[in-house]
């Protein structure tokens, strides 16, 4: 059975959470250019990232298989680092972790989820758009002069 927690101070499975980003964030190595900053991530900058956002696991007893970081800002929440174990991809625990962000905007009473995700990363916009997520924006990471990622938005009801 799949739980959803927020991650507090008292966690300190860094190293467990560190390893399910970058294996399920693994596929795009090759894939996207600029790499992906998952790869600049360290136990210790995810626990300081975990200070400045709310973050959220899923769990199966003490198995991690997810995680979600949220940012709120003026008009949205932002999400980022979603990752779910590539074992259980497609099987509705991102869902799940996305719906404690709408929860959680919800209370924070900000009208919109908002993500960006890579240009090449067709299938991903094509799950995003099919939980509601709408195109936005297409950006160019800095010293790029093509489009690198897109921007999405969620309205919340």
């Amino acid at each position: 059975m799949t739980a959803i927690i927020r991650i507090d101070a008292d966690f300190q499975r860094w190293d467990d959470l560190l390893a399910l980003i970058l294996e399920a964030f693994a596929y795009m190595d090759g894939i996207i250019d600029p790499p992906s900053s998952a790869h600049l991530l360290t136990p210790a900058s995810l626990a300081a990232r975990a200070q400045t956002e709310i973050a959220y696991m899923a769990l199966d007893g003490q198995t991690l298989l997810g995680c979600i970081f949220c940012r709120p800002e003026p008009e949205s929440l932002y999400i980022g680092k979603l990752a779910v174990a590539p074992f259980l991809q497609g099987r509705g625990v991102g869902r799940l972790l996305l719906e404690a962000a709408e929860h959680l905007a919800r209370d924070l009473r900000l009208p919109v989820l908002r993500l960006e995700t890579r240009i090449e990363l067709t299938g991903n916009h094509a799950t995003f758009a099919r939980w509601g997520f709408v195109r936005t924006a297409e950006n160019a990471h800095p010293g790029f002069t093509r489009i690198t990622s897109i921007e999405m938005r969620k309205p919340l009801d």
